[in-house]
């Protein structure tokens, strides 16, 4: 709609007055048979909704019509309005956008799915955008992933929505005049739920880890998607960058070499299971501070418990590495073995240097499954391999622990625990693990951190 060619069928100078007076940017306002009939269509929704004969609702009134593994078709004259919060500019989106009900402050968002790929150049980030939902359907594109979606069709077989036609997206979806620049929420990275699906956000205080330098966004060896890690730098919390192998920028390397800021569209892993963050553009990326490399880290990926000393005190079981942690991986301990037995053990870390810095601060992230025993935490600075009960002037800590004793999932940040008493010399972390003949609880320890802010 931007070539010599379009603009030379401007019929008089009257219909290009005529067509500027009703826009606010000059994608929307070149003037073409296609420009013409979408702006005549736009009108004729809008002086229905003035009239009262199609009901404009809210994207939350529209999205209480969805129920998880069903099309539903929406029978009644109704219509959304909506700001685009996402872009396929770069191809990191495909045949899809995102929908947020307010530029600056969203509370909920839609997806959107058309037989039309670079949507940016009709429906750029910031346009606000009318959909005529009579005869579209919401439901999931997905069976089960819980991503509320508008679309023009539904696969029988199972009840997945299907993309809006050529012909339907002329007329059931049309952008206005109006481009708004989109506010970020900003996030940490535990403050990230579902309600933020399709939302423009930013993640704060964050950085990859210092393992991926030199590694590009998008891994060579995937096929179609990526996924990169997100650290934290305030608290006990990962998350993951999700990539299009189709993105323009799979190439460009990762940022590594300070901390900073995500902006990106919250999202769901194909299978549904997980959030992640997708990018617009690596613009909106931005690590302009210094990292935040932890002196101690240990999320368990390596496979074992090489970091830490294992001491039984009391019974047969033992602190071991387990496959499950937040979001895989962690050191274990459960005194279950055919029965609720009797056990102490501790988990001790190696000693970590603070020979070099004023102050450091502890953090960990826990789950409790079964009644049990609460574990305890301390540190000192004069352990020596033996006897944890007798070997160590060991220092109570009181960190956040996980209560709901029915779920896996109840992943539980410790807070940020002060072992500055420590600094100038080695610290060591320990867990200490207690059970009973009556009741033994399963504990899980992840993400362990020792920082120096």
């Amino acid at each position: 709609m931007k070539t010599n060619k379009i603009l030379a069928i401007i019929l008089s100078m009257f219909f290009a007055i005529a067509i500027t007076s009703c826009v606010e940017d000059d994608d929307f306002s070149v003037p073409n048979a296609t420009g013409n009939e979408e702006n005549a269509k736009l009108n004729d929704l809008l002086a229905k909704i003035d009239a009262g004969t199609v009901e404009l609702q809210t994207i939350q009134q529209v999205r209480n019509n969805f129920v998880q593994y069903e099309a539903i078709q929406f029978e009644s004259e109704i219509a959304v309005k909506g700001y685009v919060s996402s872009s396929d500019e770069t191809g990191n989106f495909y045949k899809e956008f995102f929908i947020q009900d307010d530029p600056v402050n969203p509370t909920t968002t839609l997806k959107v799915v058309l037989n039309q790929a670079d949507t940016y150049n009709q429906f750029n980030k910031g346009r606000e955008v009318y959909i005529y939902l009579k005869g579209l359907y919401i439901g999931e594109t997905n069976t089960g992933d819980d991503v509320v979606t508008i679309g023009g069709q539904y696969d029988d077989f199972d009840s997945d929505v299907l993309e809006m036609t050529s012909n339907q997206i002329s007329n059931h979806l049309f952008r206005s005049s109006i481009t708004e620049t989109l506010v970020p929420v900003e996030l940490n990275l535990s403050d990230v739920s579902e309600s933020h699906i399709g939302m423009f956000v930013k993640l704060v205080d964050v950085q990859f880890p210092a393992s991926l330098e030199g590694q590009p966004y998008v891994n060579p060896i995937d096929d179609y998607d990526s996924s990169r890690p997100i650290e934290s730098c305030s608290e006990s919390a990962t998350f993951t960058l999700e990539s299009s192998t189709f993105a323009s920028f799979k190439n460009n390397l990762l940022p590594t070499d300070g901390k900073g800021s995500i902006s990106g569209i919250i999202n769901k892993t194909y299978d549904g299971y997980d959030l992640v963050i997708n990018l617009n553009s690596t613009e909106d990326v931005i690590m302009d501070g210094l990292r935040c490399d932890p002196l101690f880290q240990d999320s368990f990926t390596a496979g074992n418990l090489n970091n830490w000393t294992t001491y039984s005190v009391t019974g047969a079981q033992e602190w071991y590495y387990n496959t499950f942690g937040n979001p895989s991986d962690s050191a274990t301990m459960s005194g279950f073995s055919g029965g609720a037995v009797q056990n102490e053990d501790w988990l001790i870390s190696l000693p970590i240097d603070l020979s070099s810095v004023p102050s450091a601060y502890l953090s960990f992230q826990n789950v409790k499954r079964y009644s049990g025993n609460d574990i305890e935490v301390f540190y000192c600075t004069d352990y020596n391999g033996g006897d944890p009960t007798t070997d160590g002037t060991w220092v109570a800590l009181s960190p956040s622990l996980d209560t709901n004793t029915g779920s896996w999932s109840s992943w539980t940040d410790s807070g940020v625990l002060d072992v500055s008493a420590a600094a100038g010399g080695n610290l060591f972390v320990a867990i200490k693990y207690t059970s009973t003949s009556s009741a033994a609880a399963t504990w899980e320890i992840d993400n362990v951190k020792v920082t120096v802010e």
